[in-house]
């Protein structure tokens, strides 16, 4: 049987009804045994070792054409079996939702790195040595790889350019005013898990054990890079080592692993080494952006306008969408928006974690930050008082928010009114110290998702659905929600994932993944307790389930006694009209304090504090962990990270984890994450939202604010390293 719902009407709460007590609890991840013992089977580790190894030839140059390839002396060498160069070979990787092939032709060049042949052999040192002895003639062109370029070709899009009031007159005009400019660099996802494929044909049926994030989509543009029909192609992903977007879409070894297979006959495994990683699949855009705030002598807004010029390769629609936040946080009724696109030959540009509010609110908050500062007003209560009642562009209502008691609780809690007014006051030895704030906001999506749920006979059960899970607990979660429903302990439900003989999940993206699909897998076992109800002879909301026993009135009777065959259901849900009746969106605030050396101008974060409201929380533990590792993307930003391009020919220079600076353990310190109570009755039937890219929406502002107070360099060229620091810091 299959439950279908549209969300066209407020859900009620009836989690809140269920007995077992699992929903909410911080119940450990159920993958972690086998995923700490080495049990857990990730792409690359899949197939019995006698797999063919792909290793890709890739382009020298940034923009030209292919003239030929000398595969002579690889296929000469020992173990070598095939130079492969086909048309199908993806230029760019997928965006993620683009249900089709992405940009395919190995032999027209677009960007330094790009594949354009892939060498096969038995081993990978084989393949390896080969590849670098294959000899690759070009027809060069010139080519724009830095989008501050004279020679930059921008795209204009009219959809992303919007006038609201007058926002000129009103920065005239105002009491308080700040233009500023920020720039941010190109980021790497860095995923723990490098891409992976390994390709095996049986006849015209393909399976590929990949790392990829959405089933459903990539499944569909995998067979059409083919040229097959979809049907004729399964995709097995049970373990994802990490994706933040990067493996949303299909990336070039996936379909260099399938072609190489067919023709070989034969698995063909291609593992993408750290520098392959970096300069083949997605980065995220560097940006320059100007924010213009004007408020009046109390402090209130009266205009916002936030410019952007992002980058991408000639013909790709994605481009970085930095004012999606700005557009629903803060009041102000003259507001303007304009965003071009550089068209650069640079590595593809796409969806890294919270694409828009990742980037977009750290200059949004800075600039909130200098408003404050130069208003004489605090920063908290300035955003206190720029909360708008309803969007202040569509005049929608937001669906549920607790956004104010985010920002001032969270101030209560960090001790904020410790913090002095005054930048450079507050020294530690020789460490300046200062505190910083920032909003934290993200659009809530519901994604079309189904889900089978079957109830065996001895009262176990079984989840399946092509969902992934990519480190955010959805193992444990959609497990949880099973068990609340069906009164039964979470060790005997079992959750299949990642898999496209399953039913079609959301996929693991845009922060919809648990409510989308565990709204799927709750319908299905509604519909479950309904036949359980019939089998005792009453109603659905006269039965209480709860550790395996029924309860129908004065009765009581094992759920096992009660099964005679297994009940199976499939739970289906996507979007209705609710979906535009209101403003879905997470809300939250960051709080740090850090210490800026004097002499050295280093920055050390020394606390951090992130209170949230999303929804029902389904497990504290995951979300808290997901919310961990947005703050610590938020240290990234603000301190390290920044992917360096030669701009001579657009190759990154920093293209491994040695050179390109994640935090690591000493960089982060010991954090604090806090959840409102919420319900969202619009977002979805368990009122939950998605946190786990509200997490790092304007982290790293509120580092760069507290290094603000603390010594009164401001900081608008991301990220902010100690030679950014020290030469503004004051003498001692």
């Amino acid at each position: 049987m299959t439950v279908h719902h549209k969300m066209d009407r407020q859900s009620d709460d009836v989690l809140s009804d269920m007995a077992q007590g699992v929903i909410g609890t911080g119940a450990p991840r159920v993958d972690g045994p086998a995923k700490v013992t080495g049990q857990a089977k990730y792409a690359a580790e899949i197939g019995d070792g006698t797999e063919a190894v792909g290793v890709f030839v890739r382009a020298t140059i940034a923009k030209g054409s292919v003239k030929s390839v000398d595969k002579a002396a690889a296929l000469a060498m020992s173990g070598v079996v095939s130079v492969i160069t086909d048309e199908r070979l993806l230029r760019n990787p997928a965006q993620g939702t683009a249900n089709e092939a992405p940009i395919q032709g190995a032999s027209a060049v677009s960007y330094f790195g790009q594949p354009i042949a892939l060498v096969v052999a038995e081993s990978f040192e084989q393949a390896r040595h080969a590849a670098q002895h294959i000899t690759v003639e070009y027809d060069a062109d010139d080519a724009v790889t830095d989008p501050t370029d004279e020679n930059a070709q921008f795209d204009v899009p009219d959809e992303k350019q919007t006038e609201q009031g007058d926002v000129s007159t009103a920065m005239a005009q105002a009491a308080f005013s700040v233009d500023v400019n920020y720039t941010t660099p190109s980021q790497n996802s860095a995923a723990m898990e490098p891409h992976a494929s390994i390709a095996q044909w049986e006849g015209d049926e393909l399976t590929l054990h990949g790392s990829y994030q959405m089933l459903k989509y990539n499944r569909n543009e995998l067979a059409d890079a083919l040229g097959i029909a979809a049907k004729h192609v399964r995709i097995v992903a049970p373990y994802v080592g990490g994706g933040f977007g990067s493996k949303l879409g299909i990336a070039p070894e996936a379909v260099a692993a399938a072609i190489a297979a067919k023709e070989l006959g034969r698995p063909v495994r291609v593992v993408m080494t750290r520098p392959q990683v970096f300069e083949t699949t997605m980065r995220r855009s560097s940006t320059q952006q100007r924010l213009r705030l004007a408020a009046d002598s109390d402090g209130n807004l009266t205009a916002i306008g936030h410019d952007a010029t992002v980058s991408n390769l000639p013909g790709e629609e994605f481009s970085e969408p930095v004012a999606l936040a700005t557009h629903f946080l803060y009041a102000g009724k003259n507001r303007s928006y304009a965003h071009r696109i550089a068209r650069i030959h640079r590595t593809c540009a796409g969806s890294m974690r919270a694409p828009g509010e990742a980037v977009g609110m750290l200059a949004l908050e800075n600039a909130m930050d200098e408003l404050a500062h130069k208003a004489g007003i605090d920063p908290v209560a300035l955003r206190v008082q720029n909360i708008p009642e309803k969007h202040p562009e569509s005049d929608k209502e937001f669906s549920s928010r607790r956004f104010a008691e985010c920002l001032t609780q969270g101030a209560e809690k960090f001790g904020w009114s410790a913090r002095s007014a005054v930048p450079g006051q507050v020294r530690d030895g020789e460490w300046l110290i200062g505190m910083g704030v920032s909003s934290a906001a993200r659009g809530n999506i519901l994604s079309e998702a189904k889900a089978r749920v079957i109830l065996h006979a001895d009262a176990s059960v079984t989840i399946e659905t092509d969902m992934t899970d990519i480190g955010t607990g959805s193992y444990t979660i959609f497990g949880q929600i099973a068990a609340e429903m069906l009164g039964l302990p979470l060790s005997s439900v079992t959750v299949k994932l990642g898999d496209t003989d399953y039913p079609e999940a959301a996929g693991s993206g845009g922060s919809w993944g648990a409510s989308s699909v565990g709204s799927a897998v709750f319908l299905a076992c509604q519909s479950l307790r309904g036949d359980i109800a019939k089998l005792v002879g009453t109603d659905a909301a006269d039965i209480t389930l709860k550790d395996g026993v029924v309860t129908a009135g004065n009765v009581q009777r094992p759920l096992s006694e009660t099964l005679s065959v297994d009940l199976i259901a499939v739970g289906h849900i996507e979007p209705g009209d609710m979906s535009g009746a209101v403003e879905h969106a997470g809300f939250g605030a960051h709080f740090a304090e850090v210490g800026v050396n004097a002499v050295t101008g280093e920055t050390r974060v020394r606390r951090m504090l992130g209170v949230f409201s999303a929804g029902r929380i389904l497990n504290e533990q995951t979300a808290r962990s997901q919310c961990y590792g947005g703050m610590i993307f938020g240290i990234g930003a603000a301190l390290t990270e920044e992917m360096v391009h030669d701009h001579r020919d657009g190759h990154i220079v920093n293209h491994n984890l040695a050179e390109y600076h994640i935090p690591v353990n000493l960089d982060v310190p010991q954090l604090e994450v806090e959840f409102l109570e919420e319900r969202d009755s619009w977002a979805n039937p368990i009122q939950a939202k998605g946190v786990g890219e509200l997490g790092i929406s304007g982290a790293g502002a509120a580092i760069t604010n507290a290094i603000f107070n603390a010594t009164g360099v401001r900081v608008r060229d991301y990220p902010a390293t100690l030679d950014k620091i020290l030469s503004e810091l004051p003498e001692a």
